[in-house]
């Protein structure tokens, strides 16, 4: 519908209304109310033969000329003379162009050659306008055509409308004041000019008009509301749009109507319905639409304007506008000058010193820009920011963006920067920084030592990009500070590129190893050649081991070798403590180290192992090796479901999937992590979690690697617990078959004898699960420890039915484990003593055995071994925990991790021994136990273990 009034406009109506836009279609005008208000009446006044003048000023886009176009076709329905001209930023240079607009709008079109006159008409021929051609000789008059004007004004009344002023040429501004001048009150014309803050020749001639005898209204048009807006949204999608889309589409666009419209057109054009599911649609349409009207805005406007829309879309938000000027080249006086006008126009916000732009603006401006033209942009801002203090942040963003500088600051900045991204586990942002300080000039070393620092952190998000590097470290030879190749070489079998360390370490030791490298490198090498099931053919022959060597390196692999074939344990755990504490060259290479801590693991000197793996770690992180960090928490994590502490082994085995995700873990190791994740998840009680990580499928070439035997066994007794007997046998002696092929047969590595003896006897073949379990033990016996001794013990009396009564023999192996750090293996034998003990039916001696597993089982309520309890205590008719009949009302006000630490608490133990079992620091036990105290409101430890055995159904002491 539009609006239409009488020939004596008496009456008109809007409800909707529409005017034209830049692209021709109709354009409706939403909350234009009072300006149209204005207009109606400026043209009722036109009617009666009086004169105006009207001007329209807004921001670009915000329906100035579609107001001019409602008024025009009022005008006409009205029967008023219409004559229309647009400006244009083409035409700035065509002398009166508007104005031949107007005149053509009032005679037609010129006739070619027809003779001007002097009767002040105006002529048929435009030339009184423009000029004579060139091969004439002709003198312009002076302001021609306007006494025809105002005359033939005086005969019809005449509205005269000039769309976008701020394009007008020079000629025909001074044309239009000097019109604006000689206007009396009783000449029934009507001037009606629209015009945004953009202006290519200074400010906008409508916010000086002169001083005319004539009534003058300055029209100053804005952005639409969020009711505008909804209305909007209401008449080109056809629903209404919910709040949150409404405010969406009001700040994408400003409010701006003819972007407003033109992004909801697009919007509903592609079947979007108006509803915050449908946000990223209309910012991505916005963005463009946006984009669009900004570079029809600017177009033909000097180039100083857009020099300094993009420095200050590079830098505005960093610097005083004064040094924005100065990265643009520009003079403080021109850059005021155009910054006042860029802000009428809504382009920039000043908010103290400096000058803000629109971000989408900012996309649009830097997008259209040369690259060369936006990289030496960004090299000016960095430096003007860097003398104005700028912080290392934004600096960076400056320089990620620029061609190299030269300048010292440089590369400091971009390092800080790179170790703040890596603060914030932003791997993506610290390759950046690290692969741009690069490009800078640098000495060789220093990029040498800024190149090992990107390779260790590409291992998380371009792993192979990373070992690109490592590998040309390694050939640069003596072109490298020394040391550096053989942490370049450390850092290359972290992630698990066995092969690759194997060819360089070897290729280095034949070429131009210095003499401080070439025992870490045979370390390294032999490290790595542990790692893989087969040899690589055409590597060159390197040196084996000495057996009792004296470099630190070499001393931490030779542990490892030692411990994992099961030989010499008191030199396997004498060559570890060697390699942990010695110094020089190979001291500081994490591989070795941590190749030494698990030999002590398996020596049975964990706690031993546990302080040193938490200063490699400590090393790791400070060094920002995240290969490193991860397999030193994959080691960890071993030790602590090895030591009971399942809680402890999952954050460490979850810490060591952040540190390296499975993708950037070279398939080689990662295995190990697999394996190690369903086993405790096993351990808890979580079958189904087990399930599914045994069911994912492994990367290709994973099963070339020893690694591969860690999950196989895992896989298997996964099988067990399903009783999937002969998978499980399958699957266990796959990886025996592994490891004996490397030599490894210590059964305190991977207990795969006992799986596979528990399912060949549960298949009937009872003489083979003798045979392996008697296997197992004499392996056992050899190397000596406590743990795998007992371990053994615990599982070949079933099978071989030697060393007593069941009772006997499970007592035996339990007390052998209850001197060892195997604290899981040592739960579980206590599980077979109660059970054996029972069998025996000695139901006193059972129950003491099951309250010493009160503590595992409250700790880890859902784990195997709390289940196999609580089944256990169902035999007995007598719970291992709390009963609930039993609990006091105040005991349940506790915290659950309250509850836990009074339960051990009140069952003897010890706040060290509760800190250990819980994972947490003595200081936090006794915080808990105040706590405790207070809610219970006893006095202190002697009433808690009265309250706890009376909840369990023991008896006190008294009785």
């Amino acid at each position: 519908m539009t609006g239409r009034n009488d020939k004596s406009l008496s009456t008109w109506s809007t409800e909707w209304t529409y005017g034209p836009d830049i692209h021709g279609d109709e354009l409706p005008l939403f909350e234009r109310r009072p300006e149209q208000t204005v207009l109606h009446a400026v043209l009722a006044d036109l009617s009666g033969g009086r004169a105006a003048v009207v001007t329209l000023t807004g921001r670009p886009g915000h329906a100035q000329n579609a107001l001019l176009g409602w008024a025009a076709r009022l005008a006409r329905e009205s029967g008023l003379r219409v004559l229309r001209a647009q400006a244009a930023p083409a035409e700035r240079e065509l002398r009166y162009g508007v104005v031949a607009q107007l005149m053509t709008a009032l005679y037609g079109p010129a006739q070619a050659g027809a003779p001007a006159r002097e009767d002040g008409q105006v002529p048929h021929s435009l030339r009184a306008l423009t000029g004579p051609d060139e091969h004439e000789q002709y003198e312009p008059q002076p302001l021609p055509a306007l006494q025809g004007l105002l005359r033939a004004a005086r005969s019809t009344p005449t509205l005269l409308v000039v769309e976008d002023t701020q394009w007008l040429d020079a000629a025909s501004q001074h044309w239009l004041e000097t019109l604006v001048r000689r206007l009396t009150p009783d000449t029934p014309l009507v001037i009606m000019a629209s015009g945004s803050a953009l202006s290519a020749g200074g400010p906008d001639w409508l916010s000086a008009l002169p001083a005319a005898p004539v009534p003058t209204k300055r029209l100053v048009v804005h952005g639409l509301s969020e009711g505008g807006v909804a209305a909007a949204v209401r008449l080109v999608c056809g629903a209404s749009g919910d709040p949150r889309f409404i405010r969406a589409a009001r700040t994408a666009t400003g409010g701006n109507p003819t972007a407003l419209y033109e992004v909801l057109r697009r919007f509903a054009g592609h079947g979007h319905e108006p509803v915050t599911a449908r946000l990223s649609e209309l910012k991505t349409i916005a963005t463009a639409v946006v984009g669009d009207l900004v570079t029809h805005a600017l177009s033909g406007l000097p180039a100083e304007v857009t020099t300094l829309l993009r420095a200050l879309a590079v830098c505005g938000d960093l610097l005083p506008f004064s040094l924005v000027c100065a990265v643009a080249g520009l003079r403080a006086a021109v850059g005021r000058d155009l910054r006042a006008m860029l802000e009428a126009a809504g382009l920039i916000t000043s908010v103290g010193m400096k000058a803000l732009i629109c971000p989408m603006v900012k996309a649009r401006l830097l997008e259209d820009m040369p690259a060369g033209e936006r990289a030496a942009l960004h090299s000016r801002a960095a430096e003007q920011a860097y003398r104005a203090s700028v912080n290392d942040e934004d600096l960076t963003h400056l320089l990620l963006r620029s061609p190299p500088l030269g300048s010292s600051w440089a590369v400091p900045v971009l390092r800080r920067s790179f170790a703040a991204a890596l603060r914030a586990e932003n791997h993506d942002n610290a390759v950046a920084c690290l692969s741009r300080a690069l490009r800078e000039p640098l000495e060789p070393d220093r990029r040498a030592r800024l190149s090992l620092e990107l390779a260790a952190v590409e291992a998380v998000r371009s792993p192979e990009a990373g070992d690109r590097r490592l590998a040309e470290l390694v050939r640069a030879g003596g072109d490298v500070p020394a040391g550096l190749r053989i942490r370049a070489v450390d850092l290359a079998l972290a992630r698990g590129n066995s092969d690759a360390v194997r060819r360089s370490a070897a290729e280095a030791l034949h070429d131009d190893a210095r003499d401080g490298e070439r025992d870490a490198l045979i370390a390294l090498f032999w490290l790595a050649d542990g790692a893989k099931d087969d040899t690589e053919p055409m590597v060159p022959e390197v040196p084996a081991l000495p057996d009792r060597p004296s470099g630190p390196a070499q001393a931490g692999v030779r542990a490892w070798q030692l411990a994992a074939r099961g030989e010499d344990r008191e030199t396997a755990r004498e060559l570890a403590g060697a390699a942990l504490a010695g110094g020089g060259p190979g001291a500081a290479l994490f591989l070795p180290r941590l190749a030494a801590c698990k030999a002590l693991i398996l020596t049975d000197d964990c706690t031993e192992a546990a302080t040193e793996l938490t200063a490699l770690l400590a090393a790791a992180r400070r060094d920002h090796l995240p290969a490193a960090v991860a397999r030193v928490l994959t080691v960890r994590a071993e030790l602590h479901l090895r030591t009971g502490m399942l809680d402890a082994a999952e954050r460490d085995a979850e810490a060591a999937e952040r540190a390296l995700p499975p993708a950037s873990s070279h398939p080689l190791i990662a295995p190990e992590l697999m394996a190690l994740r369903i086993a405790t998840a096993l351990e808890a009680g979580r079958h189904e979690r087990a399930r599914s990580l045994a069911a994912a499928p492994a990367s290709a070439g994973a099963a070339d690697g020893v690694a591969w035997s860690s999950l196989l066994l895992a896989r298997a007794q996964l099988a067990a617990v399903d009783e999937r007997w002969t998978e499980a046998l399958e699957l266990s002696k796959e990886c025996g078959r592994l490891l004996l092929r490397r030599g490894w047969s210590n059964p305190a590595l991977l207990c795969w004898r006992p799986l596979a003896a528990t399912a060949v006897r549960a298949l009937g073949d009872r003489a083979e699960a003798a045979r392996l379990s008697l296997s197992e033990l004499t392996l056992a016996r050899r190397w000596g420890t406590a743990s795998a001794l007992g371990l053994a013990e615990l599982w070949a009396g079933p099978m071989t039915g030697t060393g007593g009564r069941p009772v006997v023999r499970a007592r035996g192996a339990t007390r052998v484990l209850r001197d060892s750090p195997a604290r899981l293996a040592h739960a579980w034998g206590l599980v077979q003593l109660a059970a054996a003990e029972l069998e025996e039916g000695d139901r006193r001696a059972a129950a003491r055995t099951a309250d010493e597993l009160s503590g595992f089982v409250t700790a880890y309520p859902s784990s195997r071994i709390a289940v196999s309890a609580r089944r256990f205590a169902e035999r007995l008719e007598e719970p291992v925990g709390p009963s609930p009949s039993t609990l006091p009302r105040e005991w349940t006000t506790l915290s659950k991790v309250e509850q836990c630490t009074a339960t051990f608490a009140g069952r003897g133990h010890g706040n060290r021994e509760i800190a250990e079992l819980l994972s947490v620091s003595r200081r936090t036990v006794e915080l808990r136990l105040s706590n405790t105290y207070r809610k219970l409101r006893i006095t202190g430890r002697e009433e808690l273990c009265e309250l706890v055995r009376t909840m369990e159904g023991r008896p006190t002491d008294a009785s």
